[in-house]
């Protein structure tokens, strides 16, 4: 039973019913599910995720104060509260205060808005689609919605999925130099120091700024860190960078392991930039990353951002 299966069953069994035996006059105005931080909104929770903040619970977003006032706001949560305390095994706890604020029950659409995207209204400046996390777009787009009166958290979700072109082409221009920079130059260089430890952050640099980079070219955004690889294991493209990069993390940088690693650094570069030609986002050719970061800087049509530092969105 992972934790998605167990809210979705806990809201129609309890949830839907409370709403529509309380608060019917308002059920085309709330949006129900289960999306946000949390393991289970990804659909990676196991039997490990059980041992903190996995219970049968869903979120209820609320529209503004214009539609639904504090005092309906207030009745919601306590209805929430009254709902049955255990669930198929699994029991609610009586307090849950995570970092970043509520999990579950009665959440104020623009307090979650501003949580995760810093924008009450969940639009996006070009700024700050620069400047937000990947993470925070994947927690903002994962889970699923059961029901969404006005539609609304489900037009947002569609609408942040779709990142611009141009800031998606910013954004990979800047992870590929940083590739570049830590993994086809600063490696071996390290290694070449004796700096064993110096190289293995320039590993750990060059396997970061590929995620990202990998989850780009599929369209979709990296998660929390430790999650990053149980993702990218099941992208439909570059899947296979999980392995490799893994590998780069995992073995020390001494004389038997560091011209492999070299070697895999430059095939995990190849097969990054075979798939920038076939999306057709370069116009390169040769096997030096940062000659495929300026070239997809140089296809950004807007001025104003590609002529921000190449770094702008990293």
């Amino acid at each position: 039973m992972t934790g998605l299966e167990l809210s979705k069953k806990y809201f129609t069994k309890y949830g839907l019913p409370m709403i529509e035996s309380e608060f019917s006059d308002i059920e085309d105005k709330l949006c129900f599910g289960l999306t946000g931080s949390g393991s289970e909104c990804f659909g990676f929770d196991d039997e490990t995720s059980t041992d903190h903040d996995f219970e049968p619970g869903f979120c209820i977003f609320i529209p503004g104060e214009d539609l639904i006032d504090r005092q309906t706001e207030f009745k919601l949560e306590r209805a929430y509260s009254k709902l049955p305390k255990e669930f198929m095994g699994y029991k609610r706890s009586t307090f849950m205060n995570p970092v970043g604020g509520p999990r579950h029950g009665v959440i104020r659409m623009s307090d979650y808005l501003m949580q995760k995207l810093g924008s009450e209204n969940g639009i996006l400046s070009d700024n700050a689609w620069l400047r937000i996390p990947s993470s925070a777009l994947a927690e903002f787009t994962n889970g699923e919605i059961f029901a969404d009166g006005l539609g609304e958290m489900t037009r947002l979700r569609e609408y942040i999925k779709s990142m611009p072109r141009d800031i998606k082409l910013k954004r990979i221009a800047g992870n590929l130099l940083l590739m570049a920079q830590a993994g086809q130059y600063n490696f071996m260089r390290c290694i070449k120091h004796g700096e064993p430890a110096a190289a293995q952050m320039a590993a750990f640099e060059f396997a970061k700024s590929c995620i990202e980079v990998c989850f780009l070219l599929n369209d979709s955004y990296a998660p929390y860190y430790k999650w990053a690889f149980r993702a990218l294991n099941n992208l439909p493209k570059l899947s296979e960078n999980a392995a490799y990069l893994e590998y780069l993390l995992t073995t020390p940088n001494d004389d038997e392991y560091s011209e492999q690693k070299y070697f895999i650094i430059e095939d995990v570069a190849s097969g990054i930039i075979d798939e920038l030609i076939n999306q057709k986002i370069t116009q390169a050719s040769c096997g030096d990353l940062e000659k495929h970061a300026y070239s997809v800087n140089d296809l950004i049509e807007d001025s104003e951002i590609r002529n921000q530092s190449i770094f702008a969105a990293v």
